[in-house]
């Protein structure tokens, strides 16, 4: 079962993270605007979604969503391996925000995850 109360993280650069918080809610990355949804990954899956879709990419943030707060409009749905990934079909409220962390790379060139992702 799903808990609805964790928390759902999105990797973005700080860039597009500037134009949410501008706008007041972030409409998606690229890949998110092509597939028609917002693309999250949970705690167990964040850093191989880093590994396979950002190596070696600096100026990211780790954005950490309550899921809980985005209602019917976010799907559990079947993705890389088999696993459930979060998918969001609609923009993502700053209100369901409840962090935003740097992702710096380290010196292994993979990037360093804040203890609050673990």
């Amino acid at each position: 079962m799903i808990q609805r109360d964790r928390l759902i993280f999105k990797i973005c650069s700080t860039s597009l993270w500037s134009v949410a918080e501008a706008a007041g809610r972030f409409d998606g990355a690229p890949v998110d605007l092509a597939d028609g949804y917002i693309h999250f990954s949970t705690a167990a899956q964040a850093r191989e979604t880093a590994a396979k879709h950002f190596s070696g990419q600096e100026n990211l943030f780790l954005v950490a969503v309550e899921a809980g707060k985005l209602g019917e409009a976010l799907k559990w749905e079947v993705s890389r391996g088999g696993a459930l990934f979060p998918h969001l079909y609609a923009a993502l409220p700053l209100s369901a925000v409840a962090w935003v962390r740097p992702l710096p790379l380290g010196p292994d060139g993979k990037h360093i995850f804040p203890v609050e992702a673990s």
